[in-house]
């Protein structure tokens, strides 16, 4: 069963994908560890991490386009489910700071005796291990997003009014999570990590495995991804976007496959978070801005929502793009960030590989026309002779 559904999975692009993946995954650790400073190939400690970053930030946007380009569900809130995850791990590594913080405390952190807490809320509780942490990880996002689609999605909320809550949610939890009485670090949030399974955080090597870690995780959830759309369960799913009530009437429970499907994206971003915590140093309620949600819209719609492929390929291009604006012309980034999603509304609908594939397909059916208009002369010589 379980080959099955991988064999369904393993489209060319897909398979094309995965591979440049996990190749990514060993050469840019081997570039960096194996080749020395000098070399015009080696690639520094830094430029790990931020690669990394965009793994995560892609690994985001393709948690995105399972429930909108898929299900037809536009959520403007995935950034709480990243920041989520985020979250979870942010814990996991406070703890293990321990007596090494700047009050020495074995089990309160630095912000706690600040504060004057005098006991670990009971909500941070096994998170002094690694694999309570990781299922946390999974467990709390998968949660909020079951939580909110059973009422969301059993009382018919769609379209724009959807979005809307969407964008509501996120905004509440981030103006919970700036609480300092909420007990995760307030404004400053959770930093100043030391390390991870024993390992140090800013160590090249602990960057260079949490950067192959990303890369093969994001293979991962493309696999997974890609087993789900091309499934029959993918072909329902299509047609709830395309035709819900059509759907609903042939006898699907609707609001059952929808559910499923925001779960199991919500689980996807919750992964992305906790991935890019350790490589960034720092999580904060600035995660769950609204805008943040927005912008994992505008990396899909660059790369060409419902394509799979296309998300991950529109995250790694705007955030390089960002990382390059921000430094040139910071002041600028924000109208070009805006130009850019105008741009691919109106001259790229589908995306960067949405048109590419759209412009395969018209080559494909123009060929096949004229074999087939070649084949009918063919036919039609042998009559003309007689």
């Amino acid at each position: 069963m379980i080959t099955g559904f991988v064999l369904r999975a393993l489209d060319g692009k897909i398979v094309v994908a995965i591979g440049i993946l996990l190749a990514i995954a060993l050469l840019v650790p081997a570039l960096n560890l194996l080749v020395p400073p000098e070399s015009a190939f080696h690639v520094p400690t830094y430029a790990v991490s931020l690669f990394g970053k965009y793994l995560c930030y892609a690994l985001l946007a393709l948690a995105l386009d399972l429930v909108w380009g898929y299900c037809g569900i536009l959520s403007l809130g995935h950034g709480a489910f990243f920041a989520l995850g985020g979250y979870a791990m942010g814990m996991y590594l406070m703890r293990q700071i321990g007596s090494r913080g700047v009050y020495g405390d074995p089990v309160l952190p630095d912000f706690m005796v600040f504060l004057n807490w005098q006991e670990l809320p009971w909500f941070w509780y096994g998170f002094d291990m690694f694999p309570f942490a990781m299922l946390m990880v999974l467990v709390v996002p998968g949660l909020l997003a079951f939580l909110f689609g059973w009422f969301a999605f059993r009382s018919r909320v769609n379209g724009v009014y959807l979005s809307i809550i969407t964008q509501a949610m996120t905004y509440a939890l981030m103006l919970a999570f700036f609480r300092n009485d909420m007990g995760f670090g307030g404004n400053n949030g959770l930093t100043d990590y030391k390390e991870i399974l024993g390992f140090p955080v800013q160590a090249a090597g602990t960057r260079n495995v949490l950067f192959a870690m990303s890369a093969i995780m994001l293979a991962l959830c493309l696999l997974i991804a890609s087993a789900i759309v091309r499934s029959k369960f993918g072909k329902v799913l299509v047609g709830v976007r395309d035709a819900e009530s059509r759907v609903r009437f042939l006898g699907f429970r609707v609001e059952n496959i929808k559910l499923f499907t925001f779960v199991v994206s919500a689980m996807m971003a919750g992964i992305a978070g906790a991935l890019f915590v350790p490589q960034v140093g720092i999580i904060n309620p600035g995660e769950f801005a609204p805008a943040n949600s927005i912008e994992v819209v505008v990396w899909t719609a660059v790369g060409g929502r419902g394509t799979l492929i296309g998300p991950i390929i529109g995250a790694v291009l705007v955030n390089a793009g960002k990382s390059f604006f921000t430094g040139a012309f910071p002041e600028f980034w924000l109208y070009a960030l805006g130009g850019l999603f105008i741009a691919v509304t109106l001259f790229l609908p589908k995306g960067i590989v949405g048109t590419i594939q759209q412009g395969w397909n018209a080559r494909r059916q123009l060929r096949a026309a004229a074999e087939r208009e070649k084949g009918r002369d063919a036919d039609l010589l042998p009559q003309a002779a007689e």
